[in-house]
C-alpha cells in the first residue's frame, strides 16, 4: 500500500510518500515541496525534491496548480493523510479553506480515501508535545531520523521554516497515518 501525507498550505506545501510494505524510516520517504525561493528548487538528500510554484493571475487559478501538483505526486497512493485545521489560526483562513477544499474535492473525484488528522496529534505523537513549535518539531526529526535538515536545505536560514518545517510536518503526518493502519 502506497500512503502520502500532506502538510497543505499556499506558501509552502510538502508531501511524504511512503511504501508500507518497507519500514518505516527517513530513507524510505519520498519528499516532494513547493518554493518560491528558486535555490531551494532542487534534490537534497537524495529523496527530498523541490519544486518552484507556477505563477498565477488569481487565486483560484493558484489553488488550482498547487492542487493539480499534489494530485501529480500522489499518484497511485491508496490513503492520504491531511492535517486538520488548527482551530485557534487567524489570518486568511477562508483563502487556506477554499484552497484545501479544492484539493479534498480532486482528492474526492479520484477515489483516494482521505485521513484528517488533529494538529495537536500529529505533534504530540511526533515530539511527544501536542503544542511543539517548528524548531521543537524539528528536534524530534533530528532524534528519530538522524537527519538535519536545516543543515542540508537551509544552512543560512536563521531558525527553522519553510521548506523544512513543511518536510518534517508532512513526515510527522504520514507516521501517524502508518501508526492507525
Amino acid at each position: 500500500m502506497i500512503i502520502s501525507a500532506i502538510d497543505y498550505s499556499m506558501n509552502g506545501p510538502a508531501i511524504c510518500v511512503f511504501d508500507t510494505q518497507k519500514e518505516f524510516k527517513f530513507k524510505n520517504c519520498s519528499f516532494y515541496y513547493l518554493t518560491d525561493t528558486k535555490k531551494y528548487a532542487n534534490i537534497f538528500l537524495d529523496n527530498i525534491h523541490g519544486e518552484l510554484f507556477k505563477p498565477y493571475d488569481e487565486e483560484c487559478e493558484r489553488y488550482d496548480t498547487i492542487s493539480d501538483w499534489v494530485m501529480r505526486i500522489i499518484v497511485g497512493s491508496d490513503r492520504v493523510a491531511l492535517e486538520g485545521y488548527a482551530y485557534a489560526a487567524t489570518g486568511r483562513v477562508f483563502a487556506i479553506a477554499e484552497n484545501t477544499g479544492i484539493l479534498k474535492y480532486k482528492l474526492f473525484q479520484a477515489c483516494i480515501p482521505v485521513d484528517i488528522i488533529e494538529p495537536t496529534r500529529v505533534k504530540k505523537s511526533f515530539s511527544g508535545k501536542g503544542n511543539s513549535d517548528k524548531t521543537q518539531m524539528h528536534s524530534a526529526f533530528i532524534r528519530e531520523t538522524g537527519y538535519d535538515l536545516v543543515a542540508a536545505i537551509t544552512p543560512n536560514k536563521a531558525g527553522v521554516g519553510s521548506p523544512v518545517s513543511d518536510i518534517v510536518d508532512a513526515y510527522a503526518i504520514c507516521k501517524v497515518l502508518f501508526s492507525q493502519l
